[in-house]
């Protein structure tokens, strides 16, 4: 099966979602190539019920559609995964292609094309049967949160109870008495120890390194300062107001790193942990921070590089995700890296060579999407 678009976009989450619905309002043809049996499966499928937006509703907008005014500040789940439905609508976002798992994406020089062959995935209802699409342009959209890590410990494989990463994570409910570990302190690690500890689970969470705890306010301050404040002002602010309203964290296990919160945001792509009721948690003891990571696991005991040993029923790894577009990306090195994050910094990082193109991969979220979507969208139509 051979078909031919003037675009060609992998992933149907949200940035491929807006890199659609941003072609669409110019009328550019266009395919979009999924590996699952629905678009923003992540949300769909691999995300915790009790989930919401961890930023304001006007950050996470799609281009050209705003949130209806119902929403609340902060959306959750449910309205976020409705909201998206309702833009595929609006804009006919069509076709998405399901049960397509890219294997290889090549420029030919000769016809001045990307060629990408796609297997219909047999894991998800496809044939395992190969495709080929042709297109003057091609536009990675697969995400920052592609493919689930845990880590490699010693003796995983010997754990007596339950071991989940968080996209299999649903809810505590079914947690109750039980001793939980969760490892990792980013959002999802601080939110899921306390859906746990709410729904009557013991959690301890596993904060092997310094993070900086914000409160949502926050958070919302720092963009409306960057327009008086140089960005080193506003952090030594933000951290001011954190050390006021947390106290002194230290005691409970959580350093703080020596890097203002927004610096880090900047330079690595790092998120500061967004407290929505962990911290009060933490301090009544409810949720036990263990500051160290796993040596060896052995049957339902967990040691600590620390030396100490915990005894725990249910582990769910909130260890983040990896990305494999440099397995299938071929001849690119200007693009992506090796992580198959962008290589190039903000503002120049969505354009390639050859008419390829990324969105949401700038460690911007989904605001990051939607600003890369509509310029990508603007100069394929200059080159149209």
């Amino acid at each position: 099966m051979e078909q031919e678009k003037a675009v060609i976009i992998v992933g149907a989450g949200p940035s491929g979602l807006a890199m659609a619905g941003c072609l669409s309002q110019l009328a550019i043809p266009y395919v979009v190539l999924e590996r699952e049996d629905c678009f923003a499966s992540l949300w769909k499928k691999y995300s915790y019920d009790r989930l919401h937006l961890h930023l304001q509703k006007q950050f996470c907008e799609l281009p050209h559609m705003p949130f209806p005014p119902s929403c609340p500040t902060y959306v959750p789940k449910n309205q976020f995964i409705q909201y998206l439905d309702d833009y595929v609508s609006r804009f006919k976002i069509s076709p998405i292609l399901y049960h397509r798992n890219v294997e290889s994406a090549n420029y030919d020089e000769a016809s001045e094309r990307w060629v990408v062959k796609a297997v219909t995935n047999s894991n998800t209802g496809g044939s395992g049967e190969m495709e080929e699409y042709f297109g003057r342009f091609l536009v990675v959209a697969t995400g920052e949160t592609t493919n689930p890590y845990t880590p490699e410990v010693q003796g995983l494989n010997t754990f007596a109870g339950d071991v989940l990463h968080s996209t299999q994570f649903k809810s505590g409910k079914g947690f109750k008495n039980k001793n939980v570990l969760v490892v990792g302190s980013g959002n999802s690690g601080m939110e899921i120890a306390l859906d746990l500890a709410n729904l009557g689970a013991k959690a301890s969470i596993i904060v092997r390194s310094p993070i900086h705890v914000l409160s949502r306010g926050m958070v919302y301050l720092g963009p409306v300062l960057f327009k008086y404040f140089s960005l080193n002002m506003v952090d030594s602010l933000v951290v001011l107001l954190s050390k006021l309203v947390y106290g002194d964290l230290t005691k409970y296990g959580i350093e703080r790193p020596t890097e203002g919160p927004f610096y880090m945001k900047v330079k690595y792509g790092k998120y500061p942990t967004i407290d929505v009721g962990t911290c009060k948690k933490i301090k009544s003891g409810e949720i036990q921070v263990l500051p160290a990571e796993i040596s060896s696991i052995r049957g339902s005991d967990v040691e600590l590089k620390n030396g100490k040993s915990y005894q725990f029923d249910a582990i769910v790894f909130c260890t983040g995700f990896k990305r494999s577009t440099n397995l299938w990306l071929k001849g690119d090195d200007y693009l992506l890296n090796d992580d198959g994050l962008a290589r190039q910094s903000f503002p120049n990082h969505w354009k390639g060579k050859n008419g390829l193109y990324c969105v949401g991969l700038s460690r911007r979220g989904i605001y990051g999407s939607g600003v890369d979507a509509q310029n990508i969208a603007n100069d394929i139509k200059s080159f149209l």
